[in-house]
């Protein structure tokens, strides 16, 4: 078992008598009883992201549940000829975690052998079937307190499959990031915009080159020529070749479901990083973004601190203590907040809402009462 070792106190996993006759193994509710009445096996990964280990450890007769406990935000769980159950408990790596966590989770290729349960309080909910992979994007849920239940379904044969699947666990709460979880497809509110901009992973200007589908995935890539870039936190966007205009070049991608087509003219196009992949979160047109930027600064509203250039329409952080604008080789860094939290009232948000920035010397900051 790469990178685990077995916890002290004898041989790990809770014993299940063997059944009477082949057939279907004890319902998960059974088997989640025997850890609460009579403990588990304990597995530490030596990274603390990932784990990854083999049913063939125990013996074929007994049904064994294991746990699994990893302290990470992201990592790879692989568990191959599964048997009995592992209870695989994650935390993220912070001194003080959040207790409001979103928990992403994504079947690896090919992934079999296995469900996958949400476990709370002893109640179950199921979130992967085995062997309904489904699309390409990855299902989130709020996730306060418990950890993943993956139990092993009955085989006939003994061929190899492996249960796998990445995760991703973050502390996001606000409202550009929940609409991307949960209404992708649903057009963005002025306050949803104005916050994008400040706490999304990509933050750029452009236009749409073309939009490929991908069925099998449930997806659509949408393929960027962009003119300006603001900040990206991985190198999605890259200078594009010479001979092609200058710019940037990159894609993002969105659930096929949404309908995604070409349009005219230039985009704010905002998004998450989510399991390696730009997700596009809110786009409006750059004229569109342009003009609640400017309602949001006039009313005291905008969330973080920016100036708009009206004639090279360029958007970035204003530096501290000055009100001019940052060289462009800050600018990928610049449109961000400096405080811990900042405190925004409009009808969407709930008022006195806390929300979390990224700390960044760069740019100063609007505190709103």
């Amino acid at each position: 078992m790469r990178g685990a070792t077995r916890a002290a106190g004898g041989r790990a996993g809770q014993l299940w008598p063997r059944p009477p006759a082949p057939g279907p193994g004890p319902p998960p509710l059974l088997l989640l009883l025997a850890v609460l009445l009579g403990g588990a096996g304990a597995q530490y990964s030596s990274d603390l992201c990932s784990w990854k280990g083999s049913g063939l450890t125990h013996e074929a007769h007994r049904k064994e549940v294991e746990q699994v406990y990893l302290r990470c935000s992201a990592g790879t769980v692989e568990w191959m000829y599964p048997t009995g159950a592992l209870i695989v408990n994650l935390r993220p790596n912070t001194f003080s975690p959040s207790r409001n966590l979103t928990l992403c989770i994504k079947p690896l290729r090919g992934s079999s052998g296995a469900n996958i349960y949400l476990e709370k309080t002893g109640e179950l909910k199921l979130l992967v079937r085995d062997g309904d992979l489904g699309p390409g994007q990855a299902p989130c849920f709020g996730f306060e307190q418990g950890g993943l239940f993956v139990e092993a379904t009955p085989q006939q044969d003994i061929s190899r499959r492996t249960t796998g699947f990445q995760y991703e666990l973050t502390s996001r709460r606000t409202g550009p990031d929940l609409h991307a979880l949960l209404a992708p497809c649903r057009p963005c509110s002025h306050t949803e915009v104005l916050l994008a901009v400040c706490t999304s992973d990509f933050v750029v200007r452009g236009s749409i080159q073309k939009v490929t589908h991908e069925p099998e995935r449930q997806e659509s890539a949408i393929h960027l020529n962009v003119s300006r870039l603001y900040r990206q936190k991985s190198r999605v966007f890259r200078p594009a070749p010479e001979g092609e205009g200058g710019g940037w070049r990159g894609r993002v991608s969105t659930l096929l479901e949404c309908g995604v087509r070409p349009g005219h003219g230039e985009f704010l196009f905002t998004g998450h990083m989510h399991f390696g992949e730009a997700w596009l979160g809110c786009a409006p047109r750059f004229k569109d973004f342009q003009r609640m930027y400017r309602d949001a600064e006039e009313r005291g509203l905008n969330p973080c601190e920016m100036a708009l250039q009206l004639g090279r329409h360029t958007l970035h952080a204003a530096p501290q203590g000055s009100s001019q604008g940052l060289p462009d080789r800050l600018i990928g860094d610049a449109v961000t907040c400096q405080l811990s939290y900042y405190i925004f009232f409009k009808k969407e948000m709930s008022i006195g809402s806390k929300l979390p920035c990224r700390k960044m010397p760069l740019c100063s900051f609007h505190t709103v009462f």
